[in-house]
This record gives C-alpha cells, structure tokens and sequence, in this order.
C-alpha cells in the first residue's frame, strides 16, 4: 500500500567532483571474417586463439508486436568457430544434439561463464518446438571447449562434448554467471515465458530473480551436477536484468564484480544508474555514485593498473539513457541506441568516476554485442586485463562482435525494429599509449543525503531528516533482511533544502528494516534500521 507524506523546506546542498586519468586511446578497426554472420546476444569461449560462438540471435531489436517478437526463424541454431589470427570461420548445426540442448543451445540472453576448458550455460530465452511457446529454459549445460572446436573444424560428430540437467533454479535469462573461488554467481535476470508485449497483456509471465545464486558445479564424471545451493535476495538492489557485469579488481587487491546499471526500477521503466560491488562476503549497493553513459547489456573491457591501484572499465555503445549532443549532456527516457564510448574508473580510494571518450563506435552498434579479450595479455582469473604488466605503447586488448545496429537511435520506440539488425562486424580493439584530449568527466556523486534517528529504535516510528539539492519526486520502499519489499510508496511535496518528517516503518514487523529512499527516480540511498522489542 502505498502513503504519501508532506515534508518542509530548510536549506540548500552542493557537490563537488574530481579527477583520475587513463593515458591510452582507443582505436577500433574493422576486420573480415569469412562466413561469420550477424549475431546478437550470444554466449561465447575461446582456446587457443580460436572463438566458440553459441546460441543468440539473427535479426535486430525485438519487435514490439507480441507475434513478431522473438520468432522462431532467427534463433541462431549454428555454432561458429572463428580463428581471427586467420580470419577464418567453421560453424555446425544444433540440430544434431537432442531436444534439451538443441533448444537452449539456439536461445538468446544466456546466463555463461568459461571455466577451464569448460563454457556453463544456464538457462535463456527463445521459442521451443518442444514447448510450442516462448519460454525460459531451466537447464544447465556444460560445453568440452577444446574438442568441441576440433570437432566443428574437422566436421566429424560433437554430441559427445556436451552434458546438460534441468533444474527450476536455473529458469533464468538476461542474467549474468560469474565465479569468485570455487563458488558459481548466477546474478539477476528473470524468468520470461510466453511471447513478450509492450502493453502487458497476458501472453506473458514474467518473475525477477531479485536475486544471486551461489552453487557449486561438478563437471567431471558423465553426469553433471550442482551443490552448495544459496540465494541471497534483496528486491530492490538486485532488481536487475540485461546489465553488465564487470569482473573486478578491489582496491585491496580482492577480485570480485560490480553489476553496472541494468533495467527496470520498481516504480519507473527507466534503468538503475548506480552500481552494486559482488564480493566472497556478500554484495554492496554503491549508491553515493551514478552512472549515465551504459545502461544496457554491450561490450565491456575491464583492466586493472596495479602501479596506480586504479581499475578501469571501457563500454562500447548500446542503449543509455544519457549521451552527449554537441557537448552537452542529454537525458532521454526511451532510452536510444547510442554511438558512446565511455569509461568509469575506481581509485584506489574506492571512489568511482565516469568519462566520456572522445572515440565513438562507427555508428549506433553496441547492444547485446561482446567483448572477446586477448588472451595473450596478462590477466587475472576473472579476465581483468593487467594493464601495469604491459610495456608496449600500443597493443590489440581484444575484440568486439556483433551486437544490434540501427539506423535510428529510436528504433524500438518508435516501433520501427526492422531498421535494426544484427551485427556481422568484428572490431579489433587496441589501446594506444597517448593522453587522450576531450575527454568529458561526468559528475556522478549522489547529491542527497539522508539521517534516520534514533537507530536502534524501540518504537515503530522514527525521525527522517533530507538534504535535498534541488526539488524532485521522492519514492521510498520498505524491505525486510531477507530482501522482500513489504511496502512502497510517494512522499510528496518535498522541496529544496532540509527537511525532517516523521516515518512510519510498521509494515516491517521484523528486527531489521531497510528503507531505500528514491530521489529524481535515480538517486538512491538505503538505511538499514534496527528495532529493539
């Protein structure tokens, strides 16, 4: 149920930004691979020097008319290998492998990981014969890497180099899947069955994870299996699907990741601005910075310089809702296909900053596309390139392929979908030693503030005092320890300066209570309020 409340002018606030630097530029440039089609929002491996390419799709942004959105037709149902030394391509059909694999196989929005010599495939969304429907695939499926790629270039048999279960658990698309240790991360996502609509009329079912997942996978008998099952949930700060998830390098040397964005918030269609950190302890909303340039899922390359204790990350393209125009920072709602590049940077103070490059993609490309690092560079476990043990002024950090292009920046909006497409251009990736000129910072700090008291509490009213920059919407969620939003609603006709109220957390008959506090639907801030019996 939701409550409205009333609070009352005091004073004004301000923010302040910072500097951090990054002495490479970027430089992409186009290379042909033989008989490599366009492809969006597939899974991939690499051995070798050579690419494995699974599942996505073939045509471009999905329509918005529920019996064209995702057909059948354009799921990719080749697996391709590319060896770009050569600039060569070899692909097999699915269609040899039984039912199970073959349908999660040719899906779209996987959840994967490259372990070893082993690609884990969860779940994904596309149509199934098997089920006559759209549907979310609840399966994990474990890919030989080294022998499958032998095998698509040879041309001989590759059922055998495949091992898949089912399970609810896995029922995910439009997630991430990740490692830290010995422990798989299976990140937001959701469960999406039945043929989308933009009006929300029932041909769908849709559920958020709201969650991680954490399991361990047994890969090396016959039979696959999975252990040591978590869920760790939070509804408001693990709202999140067809996001980014960065592997990381923490500034006290912890590897872990950081979801970057990602849409929807619970009260408004617009995407999540700031991040959240994974680490082996638990997650951590990091919500005193926002991040404008990359909303939506596209190539990312992170990178770590040790010499400076700075981790850097590089998006390229796809959909935001803020991009430059003629130097000057626009907000669009719809969200459009963009041409940026950009940057964020964590210091080794922890903070975070984000910048503008004055590089561009070549046109409105990025969305669902996938950066494929270098390999031959030093790196972590976790893929993070290890900057400070480069030497060369100039070197090939990886590549990106695919992705949907489009002529129009509101395509979708517009219901103008066939003006997109998939993808077939591979870019090489180089980083160039120079200090790039031009580059825009973007203050991202969280301008508001907010002080809850008494904290503990023995009563189930408290007293909540706002700093506010500017005048905006405020909405406000109650949840409990266990990630359950128990109440959400508007508090109104709040303006800008300081402000104090007083705020009822009833509906939280629990000892510890979260309240998230959303300003300008991008602005949040949670405290966490303990009561006393």
């Amino acid at each position: 149920m939701k409550k409205y409340f009333i609070v009352l002018l005091l004073t004004f606030f301000q923010s302040s930004i910072a500097q951090t630097t990054f002495d490479y530029d970027v430089v992409l440039t186009p290379v042909s691979v033989s008989g490599l089609p366009g492809l969006h929002s597939y899974a991939f491996a690499q051995h070798n020097g050579k690419w494995l390419i699974i599942g996505g799709r073939k045509d471009g942004v999905h329509a918005r008319q529920p019996f064209n959105a995702f057909p059948g037709a354009q799921n990719n149902t080749d697996m391709y290998v590319v060896d770009i030394a050569t600039q060569q391509s070899w692909s097999a059909s699915v269609n040899s492998l039984p039912t199970g694999v073959k349908e999660q196989l040719q899906s779209t929005n996987m959840n994967f990981y490259q372990d070893g010599d082993a690609l884990f495939i969860i779940g994904g969304y596309a149509y199934a014969t098997s089920a006559a429907d759209h549907k979310t695939f609840d399966n994990l499926t474990s890919v030989d890497v080294p022998n499958l790629i032998n095998a698509i270039i040879a041309g001989t048999p590759i059922t055998t180099y495949f091992k898949q279960i089912s399970n609810a658990n896995f029922a995910i698309t439009g997630g991430q899947l990740a490692k830290i240790g010995s422990t798989f991360y299976l990140v937001g996502g959701h469960r999406f069955d039945g043929r989308y609509n933009p009006m929300n009329n029932p041909t769908f079912t849709q559920t958020y994870s709201n969650a991680i997942r954490k399991f361990t996978i047994d890969n090396s008998g016959t039979t696959l299996s999975f252990a040591n099952y978590e869920v760790i949930s939070d509804a408001v700060h693990l709202h999140r699907r067809d996001y980014n998830l960065l592997p990381q390098v923490f500034p006290d040397g912890e590897l872990g990741y950081t979801i970057s964005s990602g849409v929807f918030q619970i009260a408004v269609d617009l995407p999540f601005l700031y991040p959240v950190d994974i680490k082996a302890s638990g997650y951590f909303p990091q919500t005193a910075f926002n991040q404008y340039l990359s909303n939506y899922h596209s190539g990312k390359a992170c990178l770590y310089d040790a010499t400076l204790n700075q981790m850097h990350n590089l998006f390229f393209g796809g959909m935001s809702q803020y991009f430059y125009q003629a130097g000057n920072l626009i907000q669009d709602n719809t969200v459009p296909f963009v041409k940026t590049i950009s940057r964020t940077t964590r210091t080794a103070t922890g903070d975070l900053y984000e910048y503008q490059l004055p590089v561009e993609m070549p046109n409105l490309k990025g969305a669902g596309a996938e950066f494929i690092p270098n390999k031959m560079l030093p790196h972590y476990s976790n893929e993070v390139i290890q900057l400070s043990n480069i030497t060369a002024n100039e070197f090939v950090i990886g590549h990106l392929f695919g992705g949907i292009q489009s002529s129009s920046p509101s395509a979708f909006t517009d219901n103008q979908t066939g003006l997109t497409s998939a993808d077939p251009t591979v870019y090489e990736v180089k980083l160039v030693k120079n200090t790039p000129l031009n580059v825009q910072q973007i203050d991202g700090k969280n301008p508001f503030s907010v002080v809850v008291s008494p904290n503990p509490t023995i009563s189930d009213t408290i007293r909540v005092e706002f700093t506010m920059p500017y005048e905006t919407s405020v909405n406000y969620m109650i949840s409990t320890l266990d990630g359950k939003v128990v109440e959400e609603g508007d508090i109104e006709e709040i303006r800008a300066g300081k402000s104090g109220m007083n705020f009822d957390i009833s509906s939280a008959n629990t000892e510890f209570v979260i309240i998230t506090f959303v300003f300008d639907d991008k602005f949040y801030i949670s405290e966490k309020v303990i009561k006393k019996q």
